[in-house]
C-alpha cells in the first residue's frame, strides 16, 4: 500500500469522504462535495457538535441526492399516519422509534444521541446500534413529526419507514418473560444451594436443630416462586396437551415438578429431613436455560413479511398539475400519480406517459426491464427505470395483482405443523411407561411398607423426570442454529432444523437463485454492425416483450431507435420489420432461414437477417450463480429436484446441460402458479423445500414445508420465509441439509443416553434402593452430560461437514 499523500486527503469531502477533485465547496479550509454535506457541517458547527468528526474520519453520508423531492415527508403531517407511527403520546410529548440503516460507527451514535443540542424541542434520543434503531422523544407542540424526520434526513440519517410500520403489530413478549423467569429461578436456586451446603457435606448437625430447620423452611419459601411462577409455562403447555388428549414433553416434566415438590414438603414437614428443594430449583433453572437457548433468534432479521414491507408508505399524487404527497392507504381509483426512477409502482395502473421501462424482477423474477407504451396496464410491484412517468390508478393497493397472493389460505394457516417434533412423539410413550412403572412399584410395596411404596412411586417420577431428555433437543437444535448463523444461514426457529432433516424434495426459483443477473453475458458474432443497423435493431427489440429481445435492448444501451415503417412480432419466432423498403428479421434459425450448427455452444441464439442475407447472431447466456452446478449435483442423489421460473422456456436445454438433466423445469410460472405447484407436491406427500429470492416466490416459500429466501444482503429485501441464506453461502446448501440430518441423529443419540440414566434410576427406585442423595446427584449429572454430549457432537459435525471455514471468511 502506498502512503496517503496530503493532496489525496484534501481531495476528499470532509463530511462523507467522497472525491471532490472536479468541483468542491470550501469552508474554513475544509472541502465538501456538495451543498448538502456543507449544510450538515454548518449545522453541527453552529451547535458545537464538531466532535462528530473527531470520533471517526469522514463519518457522514453524501448529501448530493438529498435535495430530490423536497416534499417527500408531507405525508407525516397526516394525523392518521402520525398516530400509527408513534410509540407513545400524551398532552406534552411524543415518542417514536426509527429504523436508520445508515448507523455504522461511534460518530453516528454520538450525534444521534445529541439531537437535543441541535433542537431543544427534542429532549431525548437513544440509539440501539445492533438493531440500527433510534428512539426519539420530543415536544409535539414545538416540533412536528415531519420536522423531526426532516432534521434526521438533513443530518444524513433518513429513517426507513415502510407501509408495514403503520400496522404496529405487537411483538411477542415471551422472550422477556422467559428471561425474567430464568432470573427468578437462578436467584432462588443459588440461595437454596447455599442453605443446603451443610447437607452436602453431612455436617448439618453442627448447625444445631434450630438453624437446620430454619434453612429447610427458607428453602421451602424460595421454592414457591420457582414452582408457581418460573414453571408456569410448563403447566400451561401440559394442560393444553391434556385437553387435546395428547401427551407432549411438558407433561412428564410437570408430573416430575409436582412429585418433587410434594415429596420434599412431606420430607421436610413430616419426616423432618432436608427434602430436595435445591434439586427442584436446579431442575427448573436448567430447563429454562435450555428454553432461552432454544428461543434465541436473530432479532435484526424479519422472516414474516408481506407486500406492505416493500411498498412505499406514501406516493406523489397530481391534482391540477400540483404535486401532493399522500399516504398510500389514501390512494383511490382514478388518482393520477407520479412515479420516478427506481420507485415502485404502488397499484395496478394505466400508463399515461408515452413510454416506460418497467423492471418486474420484484414480481416475476425476470431481471430485464420491459418496455411499455401509453395506455398499457402496469402491475403493482414493477419498478420504473428512467424518466418519471404518470399513471392513473385502476385498483386500490390492497386489491392488485401482486397483493392477491397474500389472500391465499397458505398465508392464513400454518401447514408446517404436520411435522411433529421428535421429542413430542417419544415423550408420549415415555410418559405412559413411567406412570405405569411408578404405579406397579407403588402396588408392589404397598402390601409390605406404605412409606416405601410412597417413596418408590415418587422417586420413580422424580428420577424419570425427562429433564435430560427435554434438554437434548433445545441444546442440539440451539447449537445448530448458532453454527448455521456463523455460516450466514439464519433460521426462524429451532423447529426448522427438524423439518430440514425430513426433506425429500427441493424446488428452486431460477432467476436470482440458480442464475445471477450479474453473471449474464451477451455477445454478437458476424458482420460488424453499423450505427444505423444498431438503431434499427434497437427499434425492433424495443417493440418486443420477449426476454431475449429485452436482453438485446439492454445490451445496445442508449442508442436512439429509428422510426420503422412496419414492425410485427411473431410469437415463438421473432420480430419482422421494414425500414426503407428493406425487410429485417430478428429471431430463431427457422424464422431467419439460417442453416447449420456452427455456432457457439450453450445459451440462446438470436439471428439477424436483412433481405435474405444472414449478417450474424447474438449469443445470450444466463449466468449461473457461483456454485449453482455444485449445489444441484450435490442434492441430486438424495432429493427430487424442481425448477420454477417466471421466464419463458428458451433456456431449458442450456440450463439442463449446465446443471443436471435430473431437474424438472417449469417455466412461465406466475406467483400463484408457484404456490399451487408447491401445494400439489405437498398433497402428494412430499416434504418440500423452496429456495427463492423474490417477492414473487413468497407464496411458494410459505406453502413449502421449509422456505429459504436467498439474498445478497440479509438485512434488506427478503420475502416471507423460514430461513434467510446469504448468497455467499449458496454453495453450502447440501452441507447445511446434511448437517440438519445429522443433528436429528445427535438428538436420537442423546435420547438414548438420557434413557440409560432413566433406566438406571428407575431400576434402583423400584427396588427402593435409590437414596435421596443419589437421586439428587443423578438428575443434574444426566442433564449436564447430555448437554456436553450434544455440544461436542454438533461441533464435531460442524468441522466434518466442511462448514468451519465459513466463519473465517
Amino acid at each position: 500500500m502506498h502512503p496517503v499523500l496530503p493532496s489525496e486527503i484534501q481531495s476528499k469531502c470532509y463530511h462523507c469522504g467522497e472525491s471532490c477533485e472536479q468541483e468542491f465547496i470550501s469552508v474554513e479550509d475544509k472541502k465538501f462535495c456538495c451543498q448538502g454535506c456543507k449544510l450538515v457541517y454548518e449545522v453541527l458547527s453552529q451547535n458545537d457538535l464538531c466532535e462528530y468528526y473527531e470520533l471517526e474520519a469522514n463519518p457522514g453520508k453524501s448529501q448530493k441526492d438529498n435535495s430530490r423531492l423536497k416534499n417527500r415527508f408531507d405525508y407525516l403531517d397526516d394525523l392518521d399516519v402520525g398516530q400509527k407511527l408513534l410509540d407513545f403520546k400524551n398532552d406534552l410529548e411524543s415518542h417514536i422509534t426509527f429504523y436508520i440503516p445508515l448507523i455504522h460507527c461511534a460518530s453516528c451514535i454520538w450525534l444521534l444521541e445529541n439531537l437535543f443540542q441541535i433542537n431543544k424541542s427534542i429532549f431525548s434520543s437513544r440509539v440501539d446500534f445492533l438493531k440500527k434503531k433510534v428512539q426519539v422523544k420530543f415536544l409535539h407542540d414545538q416540533i412536528s413529526l415531519k420536522e423531526v424526520v426532516s432534521l434526521l434526513s438533513t443530518l444524513g440519517y433518513e429513517p426507513k419507514i415502510n407501509l408495514s410500520d403503520l400496522d404496529h403489530k405487537s411483538k411477542n413478549p415471551v422472550d422477556r418473560k422467559t428471561l425474567t423467569k430464568l432470573g427468578v429461578a437462578g436467584f432462588c436456586f443459588g440461595n437454596m444451594m447455599l442453605f443446603s451446603m451443610p447437607e452436602y457435606f453431612s455436617e448439618a448437625e453442627l448447625l444445631g436443630e434450630g438453624f437446620k430447620r430454619l434453612f429447610d423452611y427458607l428453602n421451602v419459601v424460595l421454592s414457591l416462586p420457582i414452582v408457581f411462577y418460573s414453571a408456569s409455562d410448563y403447566y400451561t403447555s401440559a394442560w393444553n396437551a391434556v385437553r387435546q388428549r395428547k401427551i407432549n414433553m411438558d407433561v412428564p416434566i410437570v408430573l416430575g415438578i409436582i412429585a418433587f415438590f410434594l415429596y420434599s414438603l412431606w420430607e421436610i414437614f413430616v419426616q423432618g429431613n432436608a427434602g430436595y428443594m435445591d434439586s427442584l430449583g436446579g431442575l427448573l433453572f436448567f430447563l429454562l436455560l435450555g428454553k432461552v437457548y432454544q428461543q434465541k433468534t436473530f432479532a435484526t432479521l424479519e422472516f414474516d413479511r408481506d407486500y406492505k414491507s416493500y411498498f412505499p408508505i406514501a406516493v406523489t399524487r397530481l391534482i391540477q398539475d400540483r404535486e401532493e404527497v399522500i399516504p398510500l392507504f389514501k390512494l383511490q381509483v382514478g388518482d393520477v400519480v407520479l412515479v420516478r426512477d427506481e420507485e415502485l409502482i404502488p397499484a395496478d395502473a394505466l400508463l399515461l406517459s408515452d413510454q416506460a421501462d418497467i423492471d418486474y424482477s420484484f414480481v416475476t423474477g425476470e431481471e430485464v426491464p420491459i418496455p411499455k407504451r401509453k395506455g398499457e396496464l402496469i402491475y403493482a410491484g414493477g419498478r420504473q427505470k428512467g424518466e418519471p412517468i404518470l399513471l392513473t390508478i385502476q385498483k386500490s393497493p390492497s386489491q392488485g395483482y401482486l397483493t392477491d397472493l397474500w389472500n391465499n389460505e397458505s398465508f392464513e394457516k400454518s401447514n408446517k405443523r404436520l411435522l411433529e417434533p421428535l421429542a413430542n412423539r417419544i415423550s408420549g410413550v415415555f410418559t405412559w411407561t413411567v406412570l405405569s412403572i411408578a404405579l406397579v412399584a407403588f402396588v408392589f410395596w404397598m402390601g409390605k411398607d406404605l412409606s416405601i411404596a410412597v417413596k418408590a412411586f415418587t422417586t420413580v417420577l422424580i428420577v424419570a423426570c425427562p429433564c435430560a431428555l427435554s434438554m437434548s433437543t433445545p441444546f442440539t437444535l440451539g447449537n445448530t442454529l448458532r453454527i448455521f448463523g456463523k455460516g450466514k444461514f439464519y433460521l426462524k426457529n429451532a423447529a426448522v432444523v427438524e423439518r430440514l432433516a425430513l426433506l425429500d424434495t427441493v424446488v428452486f426459483d431460477k432467476t436470482g437463485t440458480l442464475t445471477d443477473p450479474a453473471n449474464a453475458s451477451i455477445e454478437y458474432f458476424g458482420e460488424p454492425l453499423s450505427a444505423e443497423t444498431k438503431s434499427i435493431i434497437k427499434a425492433m427489440v424495443a417493440r418486443s416483450t420477449h426476454p431475449l429481445s429485452n436482453r438485446i435492448n439492454l445490451f445496445l444501451g442508449k442508442i436512439h431507435p429509428v422510426h420503422l415503417e412496419k414492425v410485427q412480432e411473431l410469437k415463438g419466432a421473432g420480430v419482422l420489420a421494414v425500414y426503407k423498403n428493406q425487410e429485417f428479421r430478428l429471431g430463431s434459425k427457422s424464422f431467419t432461414g439460417v442453416k447449420g450448427d456452427h455456432f457457439s455452444e450453450g445459451g440462446n441464439h438470436v439471428f439477424l437477417n436483412v433481405e435474405g442475407v444472414n449478417l450474424g447472431y447474438f449469443h445470450i447466456q444466463s449466468g449461473l450463480r457461483n456454485g449453482a452446478s455444485k449445489v444441484v449435483k450435490g442434492l441430486a442423489e438424495n432429493y427430487e429436484l424442481h425448477v420454477l421460473s417466471g421466464d419463458h422456456a428458451h433456456e431449458r436445454e442450456s440450463l439442463a446441460l449446465q446443471l443436471s438433466s435430473e431437474l424438472k423445469f417449469n417455466f412461465e410460472q406466475s406467483p400463484t402458479d408457484k404456490l399451487n405447484y408447491l401445494k400439489a407436491l405437498n398433497i402428494k406427500g412430499k416434504n418440500t423445500l423452496m429456495i427463492g429470492d423474490g417477492l414473487n416466490d413468497a407464496g411458494a416459500l410459505q406453502e413449502s414445508q421449509v422456505g429459504i429466501a436467498i439474498t445478497d444482503r440479509v438485512s434488506h429485501f427478503s420475502p416471507a420465509s423460514d430461513a434467510i441464506l446469504d448468497a455467499e453461502s449458496f454453495d453450502r446448501i447440501p452441507n447445511f441439509l446434511a448437517f440438519a440430518r445429522n443433528s436429528r441423529l445427535i438428538i436420537k443419540a442423546s435420547f438414548g443416553l438420557s434413557f440409560l440414566y432413566n433406566i438406571l434410576g428407575i431400576s434402583l427406585a423400584v427396588q427402593g434402593l435409590l437414596s435421596p442423595v443419589l437421586c439428587a446427584i443423578l438428575m443434574p449429572l444426566s442433564s449436564i452430560s447430555v448437554v456436553v454430549f450434544t455440544t461436542l457432537a454438533t461441533n464435531f459435525m460442524w468441522v466434518r461437514k466442511g462448514l468451519l471455514h465459513i466463519n473465517k471468511r
